[in-house]
């Protein structure tokens, strides 16, 4: 028995020894795979962000075109409404999907960004309807929607903690 007492203190150092060893292995694995967790949703919502971006700009490309057919807007390549109908109708209904993907996956911020950005494109769209011929209302509504484009940018960089991005702020030419 006493073999076996002169031996216990080594025994519990492997015992201790090992619970250790598995305790970090454990803590380590969950740390990965909590890491790798974010990372991955990170992706989805750059995926998400870039979607809705994308699905936006090709409507704001489009009232651009219509505006140019009403002399509004100097965009070299004119579209009449009639045209244009069918390639709006598409990218609205474009919108709805990017926008739900957006609403589940988006943090607060980038969402109410978001909102500001489409409703100034909502109301360049009903100035359109509208068949107005002012160019001065029409660029006070690309400021409005220029700025909430860049503000949805610096949302979405401020969310993925991205490095800011340029304002994509060009001069234009006059109509």
């Amino acid at each position: 028995m006493s073999a076996f007492l002169q031996q216990l203190p080594a025994l519990l150092g492997v015992v201790i020894g090992a619970l250790g060893s598995y305790l970090a292995v454990v803590r380590g694995d969950h740390a990965r795979f909590r890491r790798e967790r974010e990372a991955r949703w990170e992706e989805r919502r750059l995926t998400v962000y870039a979607d809705y971006a994308r699905v936006l700009k090709r409507s704001v490309t489009l009232t651009y075109r219509i505006a140019a057919h009403f002399g509004n807007d100097p965009h070299p390549h004119p579209l009449s409404p009639a045209e244009a109908e069918p390639l709006l109708a598409e990218a609205t209904v474009a919108r709805d999907p990017s926008g739900e993907a957006l609403l589940l996956l988006g943090s607060t911020a980038v969402v109410e960004k978001a909102r500001v950005w489409v409703v100034a494109l909502m109301e360049m769209e009903r100035f359109l309807r509208e068949e107005r011929r002012d160019p001065e209302a029409w660029r006070d509504l690309l400021d409005r929607q220029r700025i909430g484009r860049e503000a949805y940018y610096a949302a979405v960089r401020e969310d993925l903690a991205l490095p800011p991005g340029h304002s994509a702020r060009w001069p234009l030419p006059t109509v």
